[in-house]
């Protein structure tokens, strides 16, 4: 068998359902997209914990202040999930992170926004979270045997953040006026991002991830997924969606919605987001101040670190 007819093969098999596992044989190019795919979803997994980690301390209560800090452990937790799949597709877990905190790699455009209020801890647990389920949903189905199974826990566990979020918002939008509106501010400030969440509108048959079944839904399918969810609970709660555009055609069945400005996107995730600087930082001085106990782990010296 000749070297293309192994890759058609492997093509059809996977698009017929077949599962991968980390001593298959698969073609160079879905390893280095898969890899690429997984390392993103690591880095923002670890990325994420950022956002919502200066509010432990100025959390209202706590209980609110013990249920971000587990929700935060859970979000490190999947990160190192997701980067031992990374590692056994060939990448060392050590590059991984050298690559993150010095901007070579990438991390999910939310992660690169300021927190500026109680209500972001709520809008990004409720509303954030909701649009990564329904990307991590998805991915229960691709076609890389760990990277399902893991999804499998980072699911259940997601779905407990969102709750989370869900409490907060509830609590702030059944409060005072200043509560309210705090929460309606937070939303219209995170409207934007989550817009952008699943990325342009890439027409299926182009999307080489989704010709691989490392992904299982196209972006705008999952867009319309979150707006056909959450725009009528935002509603439900008194509250305004900040998009004097987005309707739902019944006959047609689809949301439409203001395309967002998709350079910005490509802009914000290359590290120019308005809070990125501050993160990569702060992950970068973690990073080097830890040096230290993964040296003792590993048996390294410091002197040969």
């Amino acid at each position: 068998m000749s070297d293309d007819d192994r890759v058609e093969e492997f093509k059809q098999y996977v698009r017929g359902g077949g599962t991968i596992e980390p001593t298959d044989w698969m073609p160079d190019e879905y390893r280095q997209r898969l890899l690429r795919f997984v390392e993103m979803h690591a880095n923002s997994e670890i990325m994420g914990a950022l956002p919502e980690r200066d509010w432990i301390l100025r959390a209202p209560s706590l209980k609110r202040k013990l249920v971000l800090t587990a929700k935060i452990q859970d979000e490190v937790g999947h990160a190192q999930l997701l980067y031992r799949i990374a590692e056994d597709l060939g990448k060392p877990r050590e590059q991984m992170f050298d690559d993150l905190v010095n901007g070579r790699t990438k991390f999910h455009n939310v992660f690169h926004y300021p927190t500026k209020t109680w209500a972001d801890a709520g809008v990004i647990g409720w509303l954030v979270d909701a649009a990564a389920i329904l990307s991590q949903s998805a991915l229960l189905r691709t076609s890389y045997g760990p990277y399902a199974r893991t999804m499998k826990r980072v699911c259940w566990e997601e779905a407990f953040h969102l709750k989370q979020g869900e409490d907060i918002c509830l609590t702030l939008a059944g409060g005072s006026e200043l509560q309210r509106s705090m929460l309606q501010e937070a939303i219209n400030r995170w409207w934007e991002p989550l817009m952008m969440f699943h990325g342009p509108p890439t027409p299926p048959e182009t999307d080489a991830d989704l010709a691989w079944r490392i992904k299982t839904k196209p972006n705008d399918e999952l867009r319309q997924e979150f707006l056909d969810r959450y725009v009528p609970q935002i509603r439900e709660m008194g509250l305004t969606v900040p998009d004097p555009i987005v309707q739902k055609d019944p006959a047609a069945g689809r949301w439409a919605y203001s395309e967002p400005d998709w350079s910005k996107l490509y802009a914000v995730v290359s590290g120019s987001g308005p809070a990125s600087a501050q993160r990569l930082g702060f992950r970068r001085l973690s990073y080097e101040e830890g040096a230290w106990v993964r040296n003792a782990l590993t048996g390294r010296s410091l002197a040969a670190a």
